[in-house]
């Protein structure tokens, strides 16, 4: 919510708070909404904010930064995230099949503790 985007002069509010309220506003005129909203007043990413983060229990949890509370093809992709995220098997998306103004905006994908990904593997002192 306390994200600088560096528009605080120009504007009412600070980027964080911005980018929250569209997607609010965008999820309010949802008929049938995918997702629940919560604020957190900072995520530690100054560098490249705004930051939101997506979660589901036993899915992959997805992070994202420098996104533009003012782009309206930023808020759809976030949309439309949700909307693969929950098709996909553990919420697992590679790049490719994540929408397209957030594949490179990612700062980090953390599996879920019990999950069944080949990404994930037991290890032992003999592999570190």
């Amino acid at each position: 919510m306390t994200c600088r985007d560096g528009r605080e002069g120009s504007c009412d509010m600070r980027g964080g708070s911005r980018l929250a309220r569209r997607v609010a506003e965008k999820l309010a005129r949802e008929s049938d909404p995918q997702m629940q909203l919560r604020g957190v007043q900072c995520m530690s990413q100054c560098k490249r904010s705004c930051i939101v983060s997506l979660a589901a229990e036993g899915r992959f949890t997805y992070v994202f930064g420098e996104l533009d509370p003012d782009d309206d093809t930023h808020v759809d992709a976030l949309f439309e995230l949700v909307s693969r995220y929950s098709k996909a098997a553990e919420g697992f998306l590679e790049r490719k099949d994540r929408p397209a103004p957030l594949q490179a905006s990612i700062l980090g994908r953390l599996p879920p503790p019990d999950s069944q990904s080949p990404l994930v593997s037991d290890l032992t002192l003999a592999e570190t």
